[in-house]
């Protein structure tokens, strides 16, 4: 079932919408009026969203909970991201705090 043309079309067809939204958003920006309310309430959604995102994949593993190493390199990276890190430091120190607390036992 998944063939590799299966997944070439999948693929195709996700980067074609990928353009259309992208090409309809600045094609119709100059025709639609959008209240400053929608536009603050779309901005808000976009962040909820990403936190969503973030909370499933540090939390979840398999269906289930990942542990405690993970969300918590993900704590450590979110902090020094907030505090304006570099993108590298934050990469390296969350990872770091969840490969030494799993050297440690901590699942």
């Amino acid at each position: 079932m998944n063939s590799p043309t299966m997944i070439a079309i999948a693929i195709a067809g996700l980067a074609i919408g990928t353009f259309a939204f992208r090409f309809a958003g600045s094609a119709l920006r100059e025709r639609i009026d959008i209240s400053a309310q929608a536009e603050r309430l779309m901005a808000a959604s976009a962040v909820v969203l990403l936190v969503a995102v973030l909370a499933t994949a540090a939390l979840t593993d398999d269906g289930g909970f990942a542990g405690i190493a993970r969300p918590a390199g993900v704590l450590v990276g979110g902090m020094l991201a907030w505090r304006k890190a570099p993108f590298l430091v934050v990469v390296v120190a969350a990872a770091a705090t969840a490969a030494v607390l799993r050297l440690f036992g901590v699942p």
